[in-house]
This record gives structure tokens, C-alpha cells and sequence, in this order.
């Protein structure tokens, strides 16, 4: 792994601690667009051809929009994409 890729990974998990004042709204963002990059970043790093690439980011941005977590009773929040919500145990 080189390491501009493994720089990425030590920033994405040092700004996730951030996450904790943010607002909900803030948190949907922050995870969208870090799970993006966590996804192009994979691909990138595993040589993968535009189509994939484009793939990974999506579905990186579809993972991180758990938008919420209650540690007290261990249920997460997940943003459906047409401003609802639904909640669930965390995995």
C-alpha cells in the first residue's frame, strides 16, 4: 500500500472523532463524504478502471450515511435518501 493511501486512512479515522459535537445534519455529510472517499481511495488503491472507481465512491457515500448512533441502547440511524429516516440495532 503506499502511502498517500495509508496518510488517507489515518486522516479519515482521526477526523471521525470530530463527529462527536456535530449535528445530525453534519454527521449525514461528514459520513457521506468520507465513505466516498474511503471508496475511491479502495479503488484507487487496487487499481481499478473509472467505472469502478465511480462505483466504490457510491457506495462508499451509501455506507456512510449512518447518521446517527445511541451507544446506550446500541441503535443507529440511517438517512434513506428522501429525508427520512429509520432506525436499527448498530452492527
Amino acid at each position: 500500500m503506499s502511502k498517500p493511501v495509508i496518510g488517507a486512512a489515518c486522516l479519515v479515522l482521526l477526523l471521525t472523532a470530530a463527529c462527536e459535537n456535530m449535528t445530525t445534519d453534519e454527521q449525514m455529510i461528514f459520513g457521506g463524504l468520507a465513505g466516498a472517499t474511503v471508496g475511491v481511495v479502495g479503488a484507487e488503491a487496487l487499481d481499478a478502471n473509472t467505472n469502478w472507481t465511480i462505483l466504490a465512491a457510491l457506495a462508499g457515500a451509501a455506507v456512510g450515511t449512518l447518521v446517527a448512533r445511541n451507544n446506550r441502547t446500541q441503535q443507529c440511524a440511517y438517512a434513506r435518501g428522501d429525508g427520512t429516516y429509520y432506525v436499527r440495532p448498530c452492527p
